[in-house]
């Protein structure tokens, strides 16, 4: 009797994964925050219209990166999740910066802030501060918030929480962007 309970309880729980929509993808996110694949959604040329105040890099516009495979991350030195990602991208960039287009904007934070923050670390990545608004379609709602584009604009990775950058599955994404 007792197994039988077990049984129908997890043949219940595999069909409420399985019929009922979202319940998979709500999973996926809260088991599994690796990425985001977002196949429909690309960056337009308005939105890749942001200049960028260049901190330890001469300044630009985000249009400039425009036709290349880009890192695009959103972070403050306020932000405690994303000074603990920060090992991680400078990793990424040392080994993959020839291949990709690394573009890290400090949001809400001071210039000096910035580049006290890149010193007492040793940080090399190019580090930029919006000077102009930012599209809807890419401007963060949580801290870090990083995007990985293709050379189309198109939004291959979509991660809105901290996490080791450096791993294999990101240096398999940016081996096939570039292709």
């Amino acid at each position: 009797m007792k197994k039988n309970i077990i049984y129908f309880v997890l043949i219940a729980i595999i069909a409420v994964i399985a019929f009922v929509p979202g319940v998979k993808e709500k999973l996926q996110d809260t088991f599994f925050p690796i990425a985001t694949i977002e196949n429909a959604v690309h960056v337009t040329e308005e939105d890749y219209d942001i200049d960028l105040q260049g901190i330890n890099v001469p300044s630009t516009n985000l249009k400039t990166f425009k036709n290349k495979a880009v890192f695009l991350n959103f972070w403050g030195t306020w932000c405690p999740p994303c000074r603990k990602e920060w090992p991680s991208i400078q990793k990424l960039y040392d080994t993959r910066k020839d291949n990709v287009d690394f573009v890290l904007i400090a949001m809400n934070d001071q210039e000096d802030a910035v580049r006290k923050f890149l010193k007492e670390n040793n940080y090399t990545a190019p580090v930029y501060i919006a000077q102009s608004p930012i599209s809807e379609k890419i401007l963060p709602k949580v801290f870090p918030t990083t995007y990985l584009l293709d050379k189309n604009g198109r939004i291959i990775i979509k991660e809105d929480a901290s996490r080791d950058w450096n791993t294999e599955t990101v240096h398999q994404f940016i081996d096939n962007i570039i292709k």
